[in-house]
């Protein structure tokens, strides 16, 4: 072959590699849904209890992700943190009380990213944290091309409209209420859903494509749902926390005194000792049995949603993710709500379905997503989708999408990103989705939570900035959680890891509901000496890699300070 045919040749290879590149990055709409306060209380991660039949079928044909945590285990800083790729260290926002674009730096959100790519973005019910932590505006315009929406019915939420046993209306935790005599007679999650369908008719045929971003408020306190999903849950049926102490070795600093649930007027009538209780254990049940019910009642909605997206076409061109913010303890450690590091509370749900990739037809239904209705006499059972055991963060969440949407992912943040617009702390996570599922016990998960004294006050679950002093930095990996109660400055955003306030050390493999705490304050030093040492365990190996790893700065800014 001549020169001349060999570099007309070569010309054609490429050009012909180059469409078929082209052809492969197709974009697709997205569909993002956000539950709120929802730990994997799912079948689909295993619970034999709850029904969520709705969620489910998305997990049969989604990716799976099964160790997955939140970066804080409070609302504002997590939803943040996950919409702009960034820690909680670096968009300084522990509490509710700041903006990240003047407080920190002007990060580009995940949505903000697709609508700089010709997107249509729209925001439906609690996407960003309201109130100054979004600017109170959701962060529009930069983050969306039309005002986002909040259900007018959601202003009722923490009003007296829980009818007691007195006959009388209350503030109540438990609130469940017949709908039809509700203000406005419909509940925030239902508004949510009818405008997120209304949003999907009207951008079907717009010719452009769509983030469409829908977050539900439930299972956020108080359970205000419609009643008869607490038929779902018989009483009788329901049982306490498997380990529903404080355990003997946690310190003080860590464990959540759950103030914002002992401000509800039911819970108030309990006279429950400050700061451990316990709380009575048929309240306890209840308790359970309405956040039980609330999965089913957001499962509902979840479940009207994505048979709309069938229904209008759109299901093979849209990338649907569903995921939560954090978790919510149920009495675990004799705790309540978030507000720790414990799994309970960071530990969350993440699925990622797209059509060819995830889910390959054909499949018996006609349908991709058909509405399963939770009160019918017949079980939904579904075959398991891909699972990802491997730990990762929410902090992946941007670039995965980014990359299954078919646009270029953010390049990793450099160690000091404050004034970096666009960039990711987090990893893609698209490249697991055709790989084999074998352990990976380098991978670790970075949590953090503030507070303002060694012992529990009444504002240790959401002290404002001003008044943090501690900052717990937590390392969860495969084998283990280490856990590391630091001094810490408000005033110049810096942890001293040689100021230990309380610490703990849980070994996963035999003390998975992390009740026994190995670590021990005087033996601090000698731990972090030991790790210089050979002929470790594997857990301690890892540790000693995680360790390492923060120090140099690459993983969380905060734990970068003064650790060995």
């Amino acid at each position: 072959m001549s020169l001349s045919v060999q570099k007309w040749f070569c010309v054609l290879v490429l050009c012909i590699f180059a469409h078929d590149v082209v052809a492969k990055t197709v974009r697709r709409n997205v569909l993002f849904i956000m539950a709120d306060d929802l730990r994997p209380t799912l079948g689909c991660y295993g619970d034999p209890i709850v029904k969520s039949p709705n969620i489910d079928q998305l997990a049969s044909k989604s990716n799976v992700f099964h160790n997955t945590y939140a970066q804080q285990a409070v609302c504002g800083p997590s939803r943040t943190s996950l919409l702009t790729s960034r820690r909680p260290d670096t968009t300084r926002l522990y509490d509710f009380n700041s903006y990240w674009r003047v407080h920190a730096g002007n990060y580009t959100t995940l949505p903000q990213y697709f609508k700089s790519k010709g997107y249509t973005t729209m925001s439906v019910g609690k996407v960003f944290h309201p109130g100054i932590a979004s600017n109170h505006s959701d962060d529009y315009p930069y983050s969306w091309s039309v005002p986002p929406y909040h259900p007018p019915s959601f202003k009722y939420e923490n009003m007296k409209v829980c009818k007691g046993s007195d006959g009388k209306l209350h503030a109540n935790l438990l609130c469940s209420v017949n709908v039809s005599e509700t203000p406005l007679g419909t509940l925030p999650d239902m508004e949510s859903t009818e405008e997120a369908i209304r949003l999907l008719k009207s951008t079907r045929d717009s010719g452009k494509n769509f983030f469409l971003a829908v977050g539900f408020h439930k299972p956020h306190i108080p359970f205000r749902i419609p009643q008869e999903f607490l038929t779902l849950y018989p009483l009788d049926k329901m049982s306490l926390a498997p380990d529903p102490d404080v355990p003997k070795g946690l310190p003080s600093v860590a464990y959540n005194p759950w103030t914002d649930i002992r401000k509800r007027e039911d819970v108030q009538a309990l006279n429950i000792s400050f700061p451990y209780g316990p709380i009575p254990k048929d309240f306890q049940l209840q308790i359970k049995q309405h956040y039980y019910a609330s999965v089913s009642y957001m499962d509902s909605q979840v479940g009207r949603l994505l048979n709309t997206l069938d229904y209008l076409g759109l299901a093979e061109d849209t990338v649907v993710v569903f995921t939560s913010d954090h978790g919510w303890s149920l009495g675990e450690h004799g705790e309540w709500a978030k507000y720790s590091n414990f799994d309970v509370a960071t530990r969350v749900p993440l699925m990622f379905y797209v059509a060819g990739m995830t889910a390959v037809r054909p499949w018996p239904e006609d349908e991709t997503f058909p509405y399963m209705d939770l009160f019918g006499s017949t079980p939904h059972h579904f075959t398991q989708g891909g699972t990802v055991s491997n730990v990762n963060e929410l902090l992946d969440v941007f670039p995965t999408v980014s990359v299954l949407a078919g646009l270029k992912p953010p390049l990793p943040c450099p160690d000091n990103s404050f004034g970096v617009e666009l960039c990711t702390e987090g990893h893609n996570l698209a490249y697991t989705f055709n790989n084999d599922n074998r352990k990976n016990s380098e991978a670790i998960a970075c949590s953090q939570y503030p507070r303002p004294a060694d012992t529990p006050q009444e504002n240790s679950d959401l002290p404002d900035l001003k008044d943090i002093r501690i900052m717990g930095y937590s390392l969860r990996s495969w084998d283990y959680r280490f856990t590391v109660w630091a001094g810490f400055d408000p005033a110049s955003f810096q942890a001293n890891l040689s100021d230990v306030h309380g610490g703990e050390l849980y070994l996963l493999e035999e003390d998975p509901g992390q009740d026994h705490n190995l670590y021990n304050s005087s033996e601090h030093s000698l731990l972090l000496c030991k790790l210089g040492q050979g002929h470790l365990q594997p857990w301690a190996q890892t540790l000693k890699q995680h360790l390492l790893y923060l120090t140099a700065g690459t993983k969380s800014k905060g734990m970068a300070l003064r650790f060995v």
